[in-house]
């Protein structure tokens, strides 16, 4: 059964190139809207499993649709696309647990990649982006892990799992999690379900 997906876009030539591009590739497209309302009513009226929104719309921003989505508990997964490369609203997004975030540059390269992983239930934030905003040094606190530390991390930033993980390194399920438990209270990062794969992509370099 194909993902069920319902796409919004303020500008027609880019909303038309997107839907004929799923469509083209056989994705179940429910409908499309031109505003941040429209959007929002159809996500209220078929409960699609993925919103594919433009972040600057009228009426409601994508980030906007997203707050309401969180609040109503709503199951739908969001992905942003956007030519903006802004610390401050990828921090939102993240914040807003939304789950892919596409550069309108890329769309049409990274879209499938996206929509493959967040069917997955794994988040995808455009690499471009993440290299656009990562830090240029270390945080101080990363020199405190353990190699063992780092490789459990590299394998995160791979979107691999806690079960993947320990298969890889000939380790226990229980192990990687102690592991994923101690990166956590070293780096100080909120343990939320992401937290780890958001901060192994955003210091991908740093992990050699």
């Amino acid at each position: 059964m194909q993902t069920s997906i319902i796409i919004a876009d303020d500008h027609p030539l880019i909303l038309k190139g997107l839907n004929d591009f799923l469509l083209e590739k056989k994705y179940n497209v429910l409908a499309s809207a031109v505003n941040g309302k429209e959007a929002f009513e159809l996500i209220e009226t078929h409960k699609p499993e993925i919103a594919i929104l433009d972040i600057q719309m009228p009426f409601l921003t994508g980030l906007e649709i997203a707050k309401k989505c969180q609040e109503l508990n709503y199951e739908t997964k969001i992905i942003l696309i956007t030519f903006e490369k802004d610390e401050a609203i990828y921090k939102q997004a993240k914040s807003l647990s939304i789950y892919g975030y596409v550069l309108k540059e890329f769309a049409l390269v990274e879209i499938e990649h996206c929509i493959d992983a967040v069917s997955k239930d794994i988040p995808y934030f455009s690499q471009e982006l993440l290299s656009y905003l990562e830090a240029e040094e270390a945080p101080e606190e990363f020199n405190t892990l353990t190699p063992t530390e780092i490789d459990v991390l590299k394998h995160i930033a791979e979107n691999k799992t806690a079960k993947e993980i320990g298969e890889l390194m000939f380790i226990s399920f229980r192990t990687v999690e102690k592991h994923k438990s101690n990166i956590h209270k070293k780096l100080n990062i909120t343990p939320t379900k992401y937290s780890l794969l958001f901060w192994a992509k955003e210091n991908k370099t740093h992990l050699g």
